[in-house]
This record gives structure tokens, sequence and C-alpha cells, in this order.
């Protein structure tokens, strides 16, 4: 059996079973989640250690799978992350976390949760409101070298879990549905920036007015949103330092998504001056 027998046989194994013979998909090891000790020190001076650790291990548990549920990463859990690095150790100056490609650290920095009393004498009532911030900074490893790739902090506030804050305890003890609301929200705050850092977003097909865009259900896009299209051009590379900044990028126009599907997203085009599959696209906030 000749070369190209051997190549039609195995490109046609690869279809039957689904497999992809142009890459695969990346390892994330995620870390345990950490707290600051200065947080750590004033939730216990106010009494709230033990709702501060619930948020931080409710946290913990959703990276993985807000992380798990983009189908974009094979993920390690930092349950496993004990025994994968005696086994993997530290080669030379690189983190080699069990064979991954990245290594993803949250550090929670920020937490306030309280209630204030105001009294309007005109009227003689009373109102109390409900103070929620939390925040945290994700940071993103290149596992082979140990070079940080990406640094972003994230805050959550009222605004953002008014939904279930109407039920929540009065006395600012925090509720088993709002502790759970508070670490689905900014593990997918999270999971997003690391998705669009490693893989970023672009345009799979186009059909007249009607394009596909290979993010899913779990990764911060939804009906209703607009993204802007860019064309990447040539590479920028910093004079002083040397490093390659990225590629030049051009508008190319607007989409606006009508339908999210588990892997897939499907929108139509606003404004058009070039888009095509292969470009990048990005959410835009309006």
């Amino acid at each position: 059996m000749n070369v190209m027998k051997y190549l039609t046989l195995f490109l046609a194994s690869c279809a039957f079973f689904g497999l992809s013979v142009q890459g695969q998909r990346k390892v994330v090891a995620v870390g345990a989640v950490k707290l600051n000790d200065s947080i750590k020190q004033a939730s216990k001076a106010e009494g709230r250690l033990v709702q501060m650790n619930r948020v931080v291990e409710a946290l913990d548990g959703q990276l993985v799978n807000s992380l798990n549920g983009t189908r974009k990463f094979e993920v390690i859990a930092r349950s496993d992350l004990g025994s994968l690095i005696q086994e993997g150790g530290v080669a030379g100056a690189g983190l080699q976390v069990g064979g991954s490609d990245y290594l993803l650290v949250a550090t929670v920095d920020d937490f306030q949760d309280y209630t204030q009393t105001a009294t309007f004498g005109s009227v003689g009532k009373t109102a109390t409101k409900r103070v929620i911030r939390f925040g945290a900074v994700g940071k993103v490893y290149d596992s082979a070298s140990g070079k940080l790739i990406e640094s972003a902090s994230f805050q959550i506030s009222n605004k953002d879990i008014s939904n279930v804050l109407v039920n929540a305890a009065d006395n600012g003890e925090l509720s088993d549905e709002l502790l759970r609301e508070i670490a689905v929200k900014m593990a997918n705050q999270i999971t997003t920036r690391v998705v669009d850092v490693i893989y970023p977003a672009k345009v799979v097909a186009r059909t007249a007015e009607q394009v596909t865009i290979n993010r899913g259900d779990g990764t911060g896009i939804a009906s209703g949103q607009l993204w802007e299209a860019f064309a990447v051009g040539e590479e920028i590379i910093d004079p002083d330092t040397g490093e390659s900044l990225g590629g030049n990028e051009v508008l190319v126009g607007s989409i606006r998504i009508t339908r999210v599907t588990a892997t897939l997203s499907f929108g139509t085009v606003v404004d058009d001056y070039g888009i095509a599959k292969g470009v990048i696209v990005r959410s835009k906030v309006e």
C-alpha cells in the first residue's frame, strides 16, 4: 500500500472518529484560588472569615467548571496538581505542571459584604441597603517558560448580582444562593479573559449576511451583543524590547449576535468593510 493510500485511510479515520488533524486542545492547569492576607485578616476581624472562605472554595470549583464548559481546553483541576507537580517537577525555569500548556492562578483581593442604614428624619423612615463587592486578579502563565502572559483584575458588585439580593439575608450573611451566584459570575469573567487571550474569537464561516463565530455557551457571548470584526495584518515588534506585540488590526465591520449554541454563535452583519472567514472578533461595550 503506497503512502497516499495510508494518508487517505488516516484522514478517513479522523473524520469517522471526530478527530482533528490540524491541532488539539490546550491543557490548562488551575491552581488553588488564593486569598490576600489583608483581606483574610479584615474578614476575620469583622467576623466574616467563614463566609469569605466559602466564597473562595466556591470560586475554586466554579473556575474548573467554567473552563471545562468552554470546550476549548483540557483542564487539570486543583485537586490533581499536587501529585502532578511531584511527578513532573519543575524543569529548569519552567513550571511543567503535569505537561500543561498554561497555568491559571486566581487571587481574591477584595471582599465587602455589609449593610448601610439611612434615616430620613423628615418622613421618619429608615432604608437599608446591602453592599457587596468581590474582586480577584487572574494570572495566566506559560507553563513551559514560567512567563506571565496575562494579568487582569475583575470586580463584581451589587448590580451584577441584583437578581438574588432581594432574597438575601438582611444581616449581611451570605446565603447559599448568593454565594454561588458570586462565584459563578467571577469564574465566568476570568474564563472569558483566558479564552480570549489563548484563543481569540474568529469568524469560521459566512453565508450572505449570516456569520458564524467559534464561541459557544459559557464563553461570555449572548444574543443581542454587538461584536466588532478585525483583520490581522503585519506583526508589530516592540522597538525597545524586540518582543512581538501582536498583529496590526484593521476594523472590517460589526456583527449582531442572534443565536448561541453549545459550541458556536451566529450573528447578522451590521457594518461590512470586508468581514470574511478567519477575521478575529471582540465584544463591543455599548
